[in-house]
């Protein structure tokens, strides 16, 4: 219930190939530390501009997924371009079922993108949507996520073995 069907580094990584020889034709995407470079910044990762104008022209459905709260949210999905479900109360299946439904797209071919385990990936799984870890690009400082993030390096590296 927790692994991945894929692990990348970055979001930047999938491709549209990659997409379509896996059947996904909608992606769900987490902003901190995902399409951002850290937990509540503003500042996109690199290549993402371009990385989301290649999505979009090849067909790729795209919406935010985040449990920040809608205003937050809905600021940073206009400053890409992006619809958004905002407050998704991750992991609970309930944002990404409506997501799938907003975006017309069969959760068989929907994929969660996201850098933690226990709400992206955990919460993708329950909803019946493929998932797509990406390393997190600045450590979080704060206790709980410490604890998460211990918890998660352990997992991924028994996964890899």
């Amino acid at each position: 219930m927790l692994k991945p069907h894929y692990i990348l580094n970055r979001i930047t990584d999938i491709t549209v190939d990659f997409l379509k020889e896996n059947g996904i034709t909608a992606l769900l995407l987490d902003v901190d530390n995902t399409m951002s470079v850290a937990h509540g910044d503003k500042t996109l990762r690199e290549g993402l501009p371009d990385w989301l104008s290649d999505m979009k022209e090849n067909g790729i459905s795209l919406m935010i997924l985040s449990n920040a709260k809608k205003e937050r949210a809905r600021r940073f999905a206009d400053s890409v371009g992006l619809p958004v479900v905002g407050l998704a109360a991750k992991p609970l299946p309930f944002g990404y079922i409506k997501a799938a439904k907003l975006l017309k797209a069969k959760r068989k071919n929907v994929a969660m993108v996201g850098d933690q385990i226990f709400t992206d990936i955990m919460g993708g799984r329950i909803s019946g949507v493929k998932t797509i870890l990406v390393t997190d690009i600045t450590p979080e400082d704060k206790l709980n996520f410490k604890v998460k993030r211990s918890l998660e390096k352990k997992l991924l590296k028994r996964w890899k073995k």
